[in-house]
Parts: C-alpha cells; structure tokens; sequence
C-alpha cells in the first residue's frame, strides 16, 4: 500500500504544503503571536515531521530533537480552542493550496491528521508539569486505507 507520504508527492509535495500552509498562519491575526516573527527552519522541521508522521524518513526523530522539541515548543503557548480551530482550518486550505491530492480518503487522513495532533498541542500549551502534558511521546504513525476506489 502506498504511504501518505508518497501519496502527498513525497518530500517536495510535503515541503510545498508546509510552505504554503505556514505562510498562511504568519497573516493571520489569531495565530501569528503563537508564531511571532516566524523561523526559516520552521518550515524544514514542519515538513520533516509530516513526513516521518506519514511513513517517510525519520529525520525529524533522528536529527531534529523528535517529539521531545515538539512538546517544549508548545508549553507555556496557552493555546485556545479558537486558534486550534483556526489552525487546523488553515492546514486544510493549505492542501489546497498546494495541490495536494484531493482523494476522500487522503484528505480524510490529513483531517484527522491535523484535528489529534492540535489537540495534543493544545494540552501540551496548557500543562504545568510534565503530568499533565499528552501521554504521547514519540511522532505518530499515520496510517489510512488508502485511495479511495
């Protein structure tokens, strides 16, 4: 069966989404102050762990910190539920925007994606120990069905 990551077109389709959507949240008024000024690497690290989430190389684990630097970048955030919507709603214009694929399935997968790792975020913002940060501590596999038929 064919990856996620080799369905978005691999790296490049990756890298041209993650560009995409993360122009997006550096305009938006809600959510750029959880971005501030934004990062060149941001991007990179973006990419690196769509990638390795939907079955790519584990670059993001291997030599970008992995989950750990995912969870330090998010506490103290205080991320509310309006910006976690307007996230995830962003990510998914981003698909379009970058011409991923739009099979039901594929989407569905990038849907549920984005909705469980911004909930992960979220609580992680919000934890003032380690506690009450998400029990989820390495990049997540995701996996789908496939196209659909």
């Amino acid at each position: 069966m064919v990856s996620l990551f080799e369905y978005a077109g691999g790296h490049e389709g990756l890298h041209r989404f993650n560009e995409h959507f993360y122009r997006s949240v550096l305009a938006d008024p809600l959510l750029q102050p959880l971005f501030g000024a934004g990062r060149a690497s941001h991007i990179t690290h973006l990419t690196a762990f769509t990638a390795e989430s939907f079955g790519g190389p584990d670059v993001f684990s291997r030599d970008m910190g992995g989950f750990p630097m995912l969870i330090a970048a998010h506490r103290g955030l205080k991320i509310s539920e309006e910006q976690r919507q307007r996230f995830v709603e962003l990510y998914l214009a981003a698909a379009d925007g970058a011409g991923l694929p739009d099979d039901p399935a594929f989407r569905e997968a990038l849907r549920s994606h984005v909705e469980f790792g911004s909930q992960v975020a979220v609580q992680n913002s919000h934890a003032e120990s380690d506690d009450q940060l998400h029990p989820l501590r390495d990049v997540p596999l995701w996996e789908w069905p496939g196209p659909s038929a």
